[in-house]
């Protein structure tokens, strides 16, 4: 029966595999844990997850995955009434804000990575050239490492320094390369590709295979562990820091919903929560206690 419910919402529904596997896992942990699915105590399941400590967000999630499991039973008449036709559940989370790199710390970085050089083997000169173009393209567009993972040669449009990006929920959009560097790094990286006639994606592994999430975020580990940086630190890291300072330089929140892909403008605002240089700025110049 789940996995009905799963072919159903792969077949009607813009669901990435991701949030498909996440449903699935929501459901098959709450009907392991009750006797009766027909007509199951949701308030005390939810009290139980609330209990073993897990987050807020964690607990809308699964409540989110089974509403919309019971919403499919009941139209196929396999239960006569969802549970949840008369709950509410209303919650409060925590605000948290999206962590960001220092301009230092990019800095240092960029210069973590290894430039090519001619006493390199075969393998370690594609292997740092590709990390190079990773990294800095990361750090350039705020893409996330799924959709640079999934970068195809017919993605990069040359003639305009562009990307064209596959986002989430199927989703598509055009991203511009504006430092020279990072296109030149970008370029080479897709004739090292194309030399090796084995593949149509920019980013592969040493089988040549496109790389994964957790390969970027190896990749990423390595050079951030040369820079110097918090080994807690992540790829997203490079996406929160690039919209928090497109904000902090003045980019309007409309363009910076458009450039990382979001989907609401309300994901976007969390962003304006964390420009300290322009509220540093506002504060200085209109501050009335300044004046007192």
């Amino acid at each position: 029966m789940v996995k009905e419910f799963t072919d159903h919402l792969r077949s009607t529904k813009n669901l990435s595999e991701k949030t498909l596997a996440a449903y699935t896992s929501d459901i098959n942990m709450f009907l392991s844990s009750v006797s009766d699915p027909s007509a199951p105590d949701i308030c005390g399941y939810i009290a139980r997850l609330q209990s073993a400590g897990l987050k807020d967000s964690s607990v809308k999630r699964k409540i989110v995955s089974l509403r919309i499991f019971y919403e499919y039973l009941t139209e196929r008449g396999i239960v006569e009434r969802s549970p949840f036709d008369s709950l509410k559940f209303r919650f409060r989370t925590e605000k948290r804000l999206p962590k960001t790199l220092t301009v230092q710390e990019v800095k240092r970085l960029l210069a973590s990575l290894t430039p090519a050089s001619e006493k390199m083997s075969e393998f370690r000169l594609r292997q740092s050239t590709r990390d190079a173009a990773l990294i800095d393209l990361m750090i350039s567009t705020g893409i996330r490492i799924s959709e640079a993972a999934a970068i195809k040669f017919d993605d990069v449009i040359v003639p305009e320094h562009a990307l064209l990006i596959h986002g989430k929920g199927r989703k598509q959009r055009i991203i511009f390369i504006s430092a020279p560097e990072t296109w030149s790094r970008l370029m080479e990286q897709l004739r090292a590709q194309r030399r090796g006639g084995k593949t149509e994606y920019l980013f592969t592994n040493h089988l040549g295979d496109p790389l994964t999430p957790h390969g970027v975020e190896a990749i990423y580990a390595k050079y951030a562990a040369k820079a110097n940086i918090s080994k807690h630190t992540t790829p997203h890291y490079l996406r929160h820091t690039f919209a928090t300072n497109l904000l902090a330089n003045g980019a309007d929140l409309r363009s910076v919903q458009e450039i990382l892909g979001h989907s609401s403008v309300a994901t976007t605002e969390i962003y304006t929560e964390v420009t300290s240089k322009r509220k540093k700025q506002v504060l200085n110049k209109y501050n009335y206690r300044n004046k007192l």
